[in-house]
């Protein structure tokens, strides 16, 4: 199965894409580990892409689509695959198409949606606290410490990321819809989109995932 998994910030993609890429025998490719990978490896790629993050800047379309390029190339990704973080646009979803056809001949088979209002996306963000020494990540509802503000593991203050708090975090899902709209329309126009309600438990939400992804699974 090909597939791409799309969602606003805080829906739980990291998460259902570990899951899901699991459950169906693909690999999980997000943007981010594309990332690293490179950087680490010092490929002509990475070292243009860490100059860009080095100055907080994001990494230019041109890099990030032969990233993908490349990895998608790889044997391990030729029979299918699970993207997380790519295409964010519509421009990148064209892009995505032609890649396809170049390395493997095929097309996408499915585009999960993980659907969840602003105000779940809100909650579960801000209240996420970090903590200063060890950086473990506490949540005042999902995963409180002993004592506010305090870490559990190791003693240290508990402090919200400026990315935790809900006036960023409102920006981010402004930009989120400007950007990603436009290709969720794109993708249910195709035909390829699916939908699922990304509230509610882990193991919840991971099964709404996988029967709705059960149409599209190769025999």
């Amino acid at each position: 199965m090909r597939l791409v998994l799309v969602g606003p910030p805080g829906a739980g993609k990291g998460t259902q894409a570990q899951f899901i890429a699991e459950h169906s025998g693909v690999p999980k490719i997000s943007t981010g580990d594309i990332f690293r990978a490179n950087v680490s490896a010092g490929t002509p790629l990475g070292v243009q892409a860490k100059a860009f993050m080095d100055r907080g800047d994001l990494v230019p379309d041109d890099v990030t689509i032969e990233m993908v390029r490349n990895r998608l190339a790889e044997p391990d990704a030729l029979e299918g695959f699970l993207l997380d973080g790519f295409p964010r646009t519509v421009p990148q979803a064209e892009t995505l198409d032609d890649i396809l056809r170049e390395t493997a001949q095929t097309k996408l088979d499915v585009v999960l949606e993980l659907v969840v209002d602003d105000d779940e996306v809100i909650r579960r963000l801000s209240g996420r606290r970090t903590c200063r020494s060890c950086n473990h990540i506490w949540h005042v509802d999902f995963d409180p410490p002993e004592k506010p503000g305090v870490c559990d593991l190791d003693g240290g203050e508990l402090y919200q990321r400026e990315d935790d708090k809900p006036e960023t975090i409102a920006n981010r899902l402004e930009v989120y819809a400007e950007s990603t709209a436009p290709l969720v329309a794109y993708y249910a126009g195709r035909g390829l989109l699916v939908g699922i309600d990304a509230t509610g438990p882990v193991d919840d939400i991971t099964q709404r995932a996988i029967d709705a992804l059960r149409p599209f699974e190769k025999a």
